[in-house]
């Protein structure tokens, strides 16, 4: 099958190698000319981009092709699909792989993708760091649909013995799993800059786990799938990762940095950064308790010092782990 990469970044590029291993013919859309010639990305050192993987800087390369991923980072994303929709066939099926909240619209990004081009949207999520799918270190993800069918179609077109992939109906949980525990990875890493314990850890991935869901399902999602690979799955791998761009500003954070001057050193998009705004404003115009990212967004946004942030955290009312215990 025909298929097409539009971004190549870490994550683009990483699932333009599992595609080629696949037996597809595939091409990958970079602004980078220079790769055509060097045959590797800095943003996956040591990754080795197949012989037939085709490296384009034309996006008519999506014409033809039954199959486009989406792979550009959440703040151009928009503009992308809509440079990308002329080109694209009306029965082309895309996979969203970003992982974000539009700022200002609270839009998932496969709702800005169906929005500019018209075209049926899968997601595609999961924990999965670029840089082990691309050395074949077994991972699982989520292929989520409405329509079995296009979820089974993307499910096929990427499995391998190291990269299962399972269905979900459920686009709408799948897609805030992957966006919001961008927003407590950095909190976690701003726990470990801090110098805190796996203790204090588990509990704010736990309890960030907890208004991820509660906002989830005030927005449609299904509250088993934050129980999954796209909910807590991905945050276990982020939380945990150097790999993680987000775990690695909030540690610089933790550290002292200013959050501005923390994303510079990190050198690469930290969603988690953007994902805090929308996910506040989301909470707020929804009336959902939300105090990690509420806190998160203090910090990033407001220029509230940390250790402040924490303790207003650590000093909350008492409450039960869960708002339907059924004690009574």
């Amino acid at each position: 099958m025909r298929a097409a990469v539009v971004g190549s970044g870490a994550w683009g590029t990483a699932l333009a190698i599992r595609l080629c291993q696949n037996g597809h013919d595939v091409t990958l859309w970079t602004r980078h000319p220079e790769m055509q010639q060097t045959r590797c990305n800095p943003r996956l050192p040591g990754a080795v981009l197949p012989e037939n993987l085709t490296i384009s800087g034309d996006l008519g390369c999506v014409s033809g092709c039954p199959l486009v991923v989406m792979a550009s980072p959440s703040f151009p994303l928009r503009a992308v699909c809509r440079q990308t929709a002329p080109y694209l066939d009306r029965d082309t099926v895309l996979v969203s792989v970003t992982k974000g909240l539009e700022q200002g619209t609270h839009l998932r990004m496969s709702q800005v993708a169906a929005q500019e081009t018209g075209n049926r949207v899968v997601v595609l999520t999961g924990p999965s760091h670029a840089e082990e799918v691309s050395r074949g270190i077994p991972t699982g993800c989520l292929a989520a649909s409405e329509d079995q069918n296009l979820a089974e179609f993307v499910q096929d077109a990427f499995m391998a013995d190291a990269f299962r992939v399972y269905t979900s109906p459920d686009p709408v949980g799948a897609e805030l799993g992957g966006a919001l525990k961008n927003v407590i990875a950095l909190c976690a890493g701003i726990v470990d800059g801090m110098g805190f314990g796996d203790n204090t850890k588990a509990m704010l991935m736990t309890r960030g786990l907890t208004e991820t869901a509660r906002l989830g399902v005030a927005l449609g999602a299904r509250k088993a799938t934050f129980a999954g690979l796209a909910g807590i799955g991905d945050l276990i791998v982020t939380c945990t990762s150097m790999h993680s761009r987000n775990r690695r500003a909030g540690i610089l954070i933790g550290q002292g940095k200013d959050p501005q001057a923390a994303m510079e050193e990190v050198g690469a998009v930290v969603e988690g950064y953007y994902a805090a705004r929308s996910a506040w404003e989301l909470g707020q115009s929804k009336g959902i308790d939300m105090p990690i990212t509420e806190a998160a967004y203090r910090v990033l946004y407001e220029g509230a010092p940390v250790g402040q942030a924490v303790q207003s955290l650590l000093s909350r009312q008492r409450k039960a782990e869960s708002e339907d215990a059924g004690w009574l």
